[in-house]
């Protein structure tokens, strides 16, 4: 039977505020518990430390986007405020050598500045342009990212050479009037993208709910379409996630090379062992602020940069998501006496599938987060209807709860995760961390499938709001 919570029982019936109740055949303002869906629950009296409610707060769960204040807190312990990636332009007598760290900020623009610059030092190379990638290892997807969401931006490959978040356009199109008969596709020039045997279905009938395109890839950065499009749907704008950093990289610099007018007589080759004299440099914003954008815009690609950088950093070697998992563990019981032995990290995104954590042992994180103002993490994080991804989280937008949560989100499919602080109505201060999964709702249109969980989320946190 779904469980339904309430903390308003907590006062009435007499238990004191700090004890863990978990209430059936009541109803938390008549919103149950999405039917179905797994829930971690784990709410704390700031003020006190005292627990106030908890459902399932040892069950392991998936983190999603969540792991990203996990990556944040060990990334301000372990790295300067003013920490900043480095792209460096180096020589010897005959090579030139660009130097990546890692950069998830860096762009072409950054990069054409730097050719600019060496054009102002020699017109050509005599010998070979190499790539330096060796501030990480060469696995630049983490263990538990699915195979089908590889193809898309928001899982662009964590890569020590990075340029443009790693991602590129393309567009699928008729090549005929309507009725359309043929498509191509198109795309980055740096890139190879074609549309196989794509099956056009006419009409608005059902939406088309069983026609969809399915995208593959492989490692020369070759994208090739099949499936089904509907022909209202045309033409499909997209962006895709490079699969070979180096190759298409490679391509763009060649490109700059040109337009710089600087002969290469050799080749662009990487060589993660080459070094020389620094003659141009390229520096990212400072740390808080790529953690800012990370955590406000939830983004992937900063998350998984920072974390192996935190395990280069740590231990001296290139980074990895293992040896950045395994420095994030031991900065945070160093520093912060913070225990995560028992939580499963593969990323600092959140994106694999295999990251577990319980709803208690991410309260340590949202704890010491809050408690430690001087760390200024707390800015970084979204505001219910007013910044990041909660500006329009439909569940907190209205009143009283704008401006009353700030919080960390976390979605994947099925999952739906917050983790933060509100403030409630009298004033005081609760910690809170939710952990729903397994929510799969029958109806496919958005808006019907999305409205248990906004009841819920919505009757959960007016309820409290009004604690008192």
């Amino acid at each position: 039977m779904t469980k339904y919570l309430t903390l308003a029982l907590l006062l009435l019936t007499g238990v004191p505020t700090y004890a863990t109740q978990v209430f059936t055949n009541s109803s938390l303002n008549g919103n149950p518990t999405p039917e179905g869906a797994d829930i971690a629950l784990y709410v704390l009296d700031a003020g006190s430390g005292k627990e106030l409610y908890a459902e399932r707060a040892e069950q392991f769960q998936q983190p999603a986007s969540l792991q990203k204040i996990i990556t944040g807190l060990a990334a301000r312990l372990v790295l300067d405020t003013d920490f900043r990636f480095e792209t460096t332009v180096e020589t010897t007598d005959r090579d030139v050598i660009i130097n990546f760290s890692g950069d998830p900020t860096f762009t072409r623009t950054h990069l054409r500045a730097l050719i600019e610059k060496l054009k102002l030092k020699q017109t050509s190379i005599q010998g070979n342009l190499y790539l330096n990638g060796g501030a990480f290892d060469t696995s630049e997807r983490a263990v538990g990212v699915t195979w089908d969401v590889m193809g898309v931006c928001y899982s662009a490959p964590s890569s020590s050479i990075t340029m443009n978040g790693n991602c590129v356009y393309g567009k699928i199109e008729g090549t005929t009037p309507p009725p359309v008969k043929s498509l191509k596709a198109s795309g980055s020039p740096y890139i190879d993208i074609t549309a196989g045997d794509i099956i056009i279905r006419e009409g608005l009938e059902n939406q088309n709910i069983d026609c969809d395109l399915k995208l593959m890839t492989d490692n020369s950065n070759h994208y090739s379409l099949d499936g089904c499009v509907g022909s209202h749907r045309l033409p499909v704008n997209f962006h895709l996630a490079v699969q070979n950093t180096t190759l298409y990289l490679s391509k763009v610099l060649q490109e700059e090379l040109d337009r710089a007018g600087i002969r290469l007589n050799g080749k662009i080759i990487r060589n993660d062992k080459i070094s020389g004299t620094v003659i141009a440099l390229h520096q990212s914003e400072p740390v808080m602020k790529l953690i800012d954008i990370m955590m406000k815009r939830s983004d992937n690609l900063i998350a998984d940069n920072l974390l192996k950088t935190v395990g280069r950093v740590y231990y001296k070697q290139p980074g990895s998501y293992e040896n950045g998992a395994a420095a994030v563990k031991a900065v945070l019981k160093e520093k912060a006496n913070i225990d995560l032995s028992r939580a499963v990290i593969m990323d600092g995104s959140g994106l694999s599938r295999n990251n577990r954590i319980t709803a208690k042992d991410l309260m340590q994180v949202v704890q010491y987060i809050f408690s430690h103002k001087e760390l200024g993490l707390i800015e970084t994080l979204p505001v219910s209807g007013q910044s990041g991804t909660l500006q329009y989280r439909s569940s907190l937008v209205n009143a009283p709860l704008t401006g009353q949560v700030t919080a960390k989100t976390g979605s994947i499919y099925g999952v739906y995760n917050l983790a933060g602080k509100i403030k409630t109505k009298s004033g005081k201060s609760l910690y809170f961390v939710q952990l729903l999964s397994n929510y799969h709702p029958e109806s496919d249109n958005r808006n019907i499938a999305r409205k248990p969980l906004r009841d819920f989320e919505r009757g959960f946190y007016e309820k409290l709001y009004n604690e008192n």
